[in-house]
């Protein structure tokens, strides 16, 4: 009722109001208070439509809440780019940087602790018990069954053979990959290892913390700001709610304690990432897109603090690590106060003791379509095992083809060094999957994009838009927001 009083109010002065600034104006609107403070409201000598500018004059963003605590992000790693030439030695030089970094993680395994060199290795009597790290060369399978290996070191290589019954082995053998790191454990054969165990980098068992203060994270992935297929309605409804402005009281005071904004990756829809993408494209060039992006991002309580990573829709060179957006295009988002800008991968601390993995997620389609366990697991609609895999990987792409590269002589940043509290990712389109490794909270979140002609033709079909994972760091408790409804849906996970 408020909102028709305000539109024949505005009506009676010559100002004519869009269905997109009606939009704007929230449920809650006081039409008393604001006759109170207008009483000099002058009419216009000429029919004027109501622009974005006299919308926000009329109808100030709220004010920041105060909060009894201070919120703080810290940047923990984020990829520096060093731009030099490379040549084929820093190719080799970026794979012993590699395999020196997930050795060490190995070599932290009780059974791995007097691991040799292959070389050594080939020097041993038959029946010898023998402990190897290298990378998987080669992996096949023989007629009846069996698995051979060739693994690799910087020393040499050799081949380790895996029996058709041992099926615990077996098991393993769908979700090896080539190129990543490994710990064999066996016996020595004649010029090979007959392997007992295979042992995975892998995370150790994350303390699960909690915050003293009742805050919360928010959690969105892939905006694709600029397309066509932009869910603008469902993205504007989530604005307006951490704004205070859209939802029940009940949600409205959770979207209060939420002090931390995470975006991982895909912020605007780029200019020619697929074919006939320039006919979805609502704004057509990089600049627009971004600065589109920070009037939404800006138009925020200033209490909240954004983080965000770029993708492979972003304007970003496409291998990875991708440093993070550049000044020139993105200067809009720079000038905001309360973001920070980082590279993809990333790790953030918030709140000044949990640890970000944020991940974009574009060498994920290699892994969905190419291992089998995965696939199992259901590929696209399970991208909180794909978060698993990479965890036991301690590798964001272990496999040489899986993504592309610039070797880094001096670090692999594609290596998860440190155990994060949370790993979120995006890219998939799919709907949010949430579930938890080691004590890791594993987040694989959804778009804010409808469905493209071009994700149809690759058969995606099971697109999910319009949802936003929050995380209260106090009880750890998750709730899914979906903007799809009139009224918002809130499930709990």
């Amino acid at each position: 009722m408020s909102k028709q009083k305000i539109v024949s109010f505005l009506f009676e002065k010559n100002y004519m109001v869009s269905p997109e600034i009606l939009k704007k104006i929230p449920d809650s609107f006081d039409y008393d208070s604001f006759l109170q403070s207008h009483k000099n409201f002058q009419k216009s000598q000429t029919t004027i439509l109501l622009t974005e500018e006299m919308f926000q004059n009329f109808f100030p963003p709220p004010q920041t809440v105060y909060s009894p605590f201070s919120t703080k992000i810290e940047i923990v790693d984020s990829y520096v780019d060093k731009p030099k030439k490379r040549e084929v030695k820093d190719f080799v030089g970026y794979m012993k940087c590699r395999y020196a970094s997930l050795k060490r993680f190995l070599l932290q395994r009780t059974e791995l602790q007097g691991a040799i060199s292959i070389n050594k290795a080939l020097t041993k009597n038959q029946k010898e018990a023998v402990a190897l790290i290298g990378f998987v060369y080669k992996k096949e399978q023989t007629k009846n069954g069996n698995y051979i290996l060739e693994i690799e070191d910087p020393t040499g290589i050799i081949k380790v053979l895996i029996g058709n019954k041992n099926e615990e082995l077996l098991k393993v053998m769908d979700e090896l990959v080539l190129d990543e790191v490994i710990g064999i454990v066996g016996t020595m054969g004649d010029g090979l290892v007959y392997v007992k165990e295979i042992i995975f980098p892998d995370i150790p068992m994350k303390e699960y913390k909690k915050a003293k203060d009742d805050v919360c994270v928010a959690f969105i992935s892939d905006l694709h700001v600029g397309s066509k297929m932009f869910a603008k309605d469902e993205f504007e409804k989530f604005i307006d709610w951490l704004n205070l402005l859209y939802g029940s009281d009940e949600q409205k005071e959770l979207a209060q304690k939420v002090k931390y904004l995470v975006i991982s990756g895909d912020l605007i829809d780029g200019v020619g990432i697929y074919p006939g993408q320039e006919k979805e494209l609502s704004i057509s060039d990089i600049y627009g897109q971004y600065d589109a992006l920070a009037k939404y991002l800006g138009s925020l309580r200033g209490d909240i603090k954004i983080v965000l990573c770029g993708g492979n829709h972003d304007a970003l060179r496409l291998s990875e690590p991708q440093p993070p957006l550049s000044k020139e295009f993105a200067a809009s988002l720079y000038a905001l106060k309360n973001i920070t800008i980082v590279s993809n991968p990333a790790m953030v601390r918030i709140h000044d003791m949990f640890d970000i993995l944020i991940y974009h997620g574009y060498c994920f389609d290699y892994y969905m379509n190419n291992v089998e366990s995965l696939r199992n697991a259901g590929a696209y609609d399970a991208s909180d095992m794909m978060m698993e895999f990479v965890l036991k990987k301690r590798h964001i792409a272990p496999t040489h083809i899986s993504s592309l590269y610039i070797p880094d002589i001096e670090k692999d940043s594609l290596v998860i060094e440190k155990v994060p509290d949370f790993f979120v990712t995006g890219h998939i389109h799919h709907d949010v999957k949430i579930s938890s490794y080691k004590n890791v909270t594993l987040i694989g979140s959804c778009s804010f994009q409808y469905k493209t002609a071009f994700q149809e033709k690759l058969g995606h079909t099971n697109i999910t838009w319009g949802k936003s994972s929050i995380i209260n760091l106090k009880t750890r408790q998750i709730k899914i927001m979906d903007f799809r409804k009139e009224e918002m849906a809130e499930i709990v996970s």
